[in-house]
C-alpha cells in the first residue's frame, strides 16, 4: 500500500494520500493546502490522483480542493457540509474565508460506498465536530478526521458543533475493531485499540 501524509502547513492538518498495491490510481483525503505540492507527491511516486475526498468542511481540510481537482477530478463531501464550500464568512470555524468553487462536488451520507484506488470505503457519519463530519472505513484502515486523534479528540465548540453528537459520534467510532489503524486528521497514527484503552476522552465511553 502506498501511503503519504501531507501536513506542511499551519494548521499541521494531514492531507493523506492513499493507494492499494497494483494500481497507480490514488485518492486524496483532505486537500487543504498547497495543490502543487500533493500533486508533485503523487508524480514522484508514480501515481495519478482519482478523486478527493472531506472528513470535513473546515478550512484547512479542504482550502484547496479546487484548485487540487481542477476541472477533472470529483470531490466528495457530506452533504450537511457542503455549505462550508459556498459559506464567505466562514461556516462554523470562526475564521473568515472565501467560497471554494469546486467544479465537479459530489455528496455523501452514511453508509455509502465509494470504490477508489483499489479500496473499498465505507462512509461513516460522525457529526460532532461540524454536521457532517465522515470517517473512512477500509477493511485495513480508518481515517478519522477531527474525530479522534492519538491521545484527544476534535473539538465540538464552534458555531454549528455539537457536544452530543460528538458523545455519540465517539461511541460508534469505538464499535470499531482494535488492530484498526486509525489515520487522524492532525497528529501521528495510531489504533482503534490504543485510543479505548489510553485517550482520556474515552477510556469512560
Amino acid at each position: 500500500m502506498y501511503l503519504e501524509a501531507f501536513s506542511d502547513n499551519p494548521f499541521e492538518t494531514n492531507c493523506w494520500l492513499v493507494s492499494a498495491d497494483g494500481t497507480d490510481d490514488a485518492v486524496v483525503i483532505d486537500p487543504g493546502f498547497q495543490p502543487e505540492r500533493v500533486h508533485r507527491l503523487l508524480e514522484i511516486a508514480g501515481k495519478r490522483p482519482v478523486a478527493a475526498l472531506a472528513t470535513h468542511g473546515h478550512f484547512d481540510h479542504i482550502g484547496s480542493a479546487a484548485a487540487f481537482c481542477g476541472d477533472e477530478l470529483p470531490f466528495y463531501i457530506h452533504e450537511a457540509d457542503q455549505q462550508a464550500l459556498t459559506d464567505a464568512k466562514s461556516w462554523g470555524s470562526g475564521i473568515p474565508t472565501p467560497p471554494i468553487p469546486v467544479a465537479d462536488v459530489r455528496t455523501m451520507t452514511d453508509g455509502d460506498v465509494l470504490e477508489f484506488a483499489g479500496f473499498r470505503i465505507e462512509v461513516i457519519h460522525t457529526p460532532g465536530h461540524t454536521p457532517g463530519s465522515v470517517c473512512f472505513v477500509t477493511d485495513g484502515f480508518v481515517f478519522s478526521g477531527d474525530l479522534v486523534f492519538r491521545g484527544a479528540i476534535g473539538r465540538s465548540d464552534f458555531p454549528n458543533s455539537s457536544p452530543e453528537d460528538m458523545d455519540k459520534s465517539l461511541r460508534r467510532f469505538l464499535t470499531l475493531p482494535d488492530p484498526l489503524p486509525v489515520y487522524p486528521g492532525h497528529g501521528p497514527g495510531t489504533t482503534v485499540g490504543h485510543e479505548r484503552r489510553t485517550n482520556p476522552f474515552l477510556v469512560d465511553l
